[in-house]
């Protein structure tokens, strides 16, 4: 079994970091500010989409920073830059405070391709019994992902030197608030991987040192969908 060498060196790192600035916010007036962010990210920061990503339960200052990027065009996206073109320092400060209060919603546990149980059920050329084993391939497949997630993010990959995610996002997924990283727990499997994929393809890269660069340009996409997976159904 891979060691947590990898994450022991990553904390002792963090010790040296200096500490962010606790933003100080205004819960009750980030909820009334917060309110054209609701049809993207749902009215308590719980997003129905899969694509756009839970805010609830988030670390504030990493809210604060992305917002921040945002605005400074560090980070791009282009509904994002528009948004929040207007927002001053303490919009920000009391938009993360509503959203860090919140409860971060749970997940169903991630499924391989649900569109192909309906097309195994439709395929009259399967037998009853090939249908059985097709579906049975599917759980298995979604069980080696899961089990795969946990071990790379509590352990990481020495072969392929992938730093642990619980060094810096905590056991839980809860984060690393002084250090601005961000908590994962409960967000969609689906944006996870995207953020991945983004910060893989350079398309993402405002993150401190190129981390979260370095170690998703060696990941593959079998590990980037079995993280994803497992990160998602954190409680």
């Amino acid at each position: 079994m891979k060691k947590s060498l990898i994450a022991v060196s990553i904390s002792f790192t963090l010790l040296n970091m200096p500490g962010v600035a606790q933003a100080v916010g205004d819960i009750g007036a980030g909820q009334v500010k917060s309110g054209s962010c609701a049809s993207c990210h749902g009215a308590d920061g719980n997003s129905m989409m899969p694509l756009f990503p839970k805010l609830a339960e988030q670390n504030e200052d990493y809210l604060v920073k992305q917002l921040e990027a945002f605005k400074d065009g560090s980070r791009s996206d282009t509904t994002m830059n528009s948004m929040v073109v207007g927002l001053s320092e303490q919009d920000m400060q009391d938009i993360a405070a509503f959203y860090a209060a919140q409860a971060v919603s749970e997940n169903p546990l991630p499924q391989v391709n649900p569109d192909d149980l309906d097309d195994i059920d439709d395929d009259n050329s399967l037998s009853e019994s090939a249908k059985t084993a097709a579906k049975q391939a599917l759980q298995d497949r979604q069980k080696a992902l899961m089990t795969m997630g946990y071990d790379v993010y509590r352990n990481g990959n020495l072969d392929n030197e992938i730093s642990a995610c619980i060094a810096c996002h905590g056991p839980n997924g809860e984060g690393n608030e002084p250090a601005a990283f961000p908590a994962l727990k409960g967000q969609h499997a689906g944006y996870l991987a995207k953020t991945l994929t983004d910060f893989k393809t350079d398309k993402r890269s405002n993150n401190p040192d190129n981390m979260m660069h370095m170690i998703a340009k060696k990941m593959n996409e079998e590990e980037i969908t079995a993280i994803s997976y497992y990160v998602s159904a954190i409680k």
